[in-house]
Order: C-alpha cells, then structure tokens, then sequence
C-alpha cells in the first residue's frame, strides 16, 4: 500500500521506516502487537506511524480466519488461497485508491492472473466473456459519452479495468447488479460528505472502494447478497 504507488520494491527492500529509513527488526515489526508497543511511533526517529498499518493488519487476520473456517478446516487449501489472494488485493486497492485515487493496473493484472484460470475451469467461455465485455465495455461506453457531453472523465482507467477484472468472476447479471450497487452506493456516500461538508462538490472521491465493497458481497458472501438483494426487493 505505501510502496505501490511510490513505484517501490515490495519483494527485496527490507522493512523500514519512511522518515529516517532505519531497517526495522523482526520483533518491531509483528502485526498489530509492534504497533501497540512501539505506540505508534518509530523506534529509532519518534515520529508517528499511520494508523492505517494496524488497521489493515486486523483486516487482514480477520479475512484469513474467515476464509481458514469456510475452506481449510474442511481442506480446500485452493480455494482458500485463491479467496485469501483476491481478499488481500481488494484491501490493497482499497486502500491506495482512498488515498492516491489510483486504482494500479499491477494489482488489477494481479487479479486477472488469479481469476482468469478460475473461470476456465469452473464457468463456460460465454460466461465469463460476457461478464468482462460488460464490465469493461458498458463502462468505458458510459464514461466516453459522459466526456463527450460534459467534457469530464466520470471514471478513470483503473475503476474501468476493476470492473472488467470483477465481471470476469461474476458473469454477465453479477456485474450488472454490481455497476448498478457501487454507482448507488458511491452516490450516496457523496452526497453525505457534501451536504456534511466533508467534502466540497468539486472534489472528485475515490470510486474503486465501493466496486470493492459490492464485489467483496457478491465474491466473499454470495448468501448474504441474495438476502440483501431480496429484501431490498431487488431480486
């Protein structure tokens, strides 16, 4: 999440810390616990760790028993790596998109390579060719014709390729349903921060989370979508 979008090694380069660049040891650096002990602070300058690292950390572990409870303890070790990885990648977009309005093609093509031999071996070819051919072309089509009216770019390049990618896992009615939700859903929480004055109208607001947080429903939690879906009367 930090080093992505500073086009940083995530694979070599050591942890450290982005003041001073000191090299953190193993023991500073334990999930949720270092950042307890630590008080937020780096061990070496003082200066203050984002809360965000904690936050995610928790979110993390939290996937990770959800998905050990619904796939390892029944042995289904493929498919709690492949809901684990998507879970991971969705948080990582998530989080870079609140803060960069940046939605990578690197995890967007991270996501392509787990999904696309999943729906090859599990979905029809139509399926997911739909599926992807409304998720990229009907939102491409809408934001060129919106640009083309109002001479503003409604959704930028990554939002377009996410919904591509998610409509490859959710077929041709999945995507729909998840176009028609996170435009809703992002409609609404716009217009709380601008009529709260959080936020001003002018200001363009990150997209990607709310095609993340519909995703991660219909992916994730396919049963209490349904349920959702019903009782909304939408289904």
């Amino acid at each position: 999440i930090h080093r992505l979008p500073r086009s940083e090694d995530v694979v070599f380069k050591p942890s450290h810390c982005p003041k001073c660049l000191s090299k953190i040891r193993w023991y500073q650096n334990i999930p949720i616990f270092s950042y307890i002990l630590l008080r937020g602070k780096c061990n070496f300058c003082k200066s203050r760790v984002s809360i965000r690292y904690p936050v995610v950390e928790f979110i993390t572990a939290l996937g990770a028993l959800y998905f050990a409870e619904k796939y390892l303890i029944f042995g289904q070790v493929f498919f709690f790596v492949f809901y684990f990885s998507i879970f991971c990648a969705f948080v990582v977009h998530f989080a870079i998109d609140i803060e960069h309005h940046l939605l990578l093609d690197k995890i967007n093509l991270f996501l392509l390579a787990l999904i696309f031999p999943y729906v090859l071996f599990f979905h029809s070819w139509s399926y997911w060719l739909l599926g992807a051919g409304i998720g990229f072309g009907v939102t491409y089509l809408v934001t060129w014709g919106f640009y083309l009216l109002r001479g503003q770019v409604g959704l930028g390049g990554g939002d377009i390729k996410l919904f591509g990618v998610v409509g490859l896992m959710l077929g041709p009615v999945g995507i729909i349903h998840n176009i028609f939700l996170s435009c809703m859903l992002g409609s609404i929480v716009g217009l709380i921060l601008i009529f709260s004055k959080i936020m001003k109208r002018e200001h363009p607001m990150a997209f990607g989370p709310f095609i993340i947080i519909i995703s991660s429903f219909q992916i994730f939690m396919p049963n209490i979508f349904t349920d959702m879906m019903r009782w909304a009367g939408l289904l």
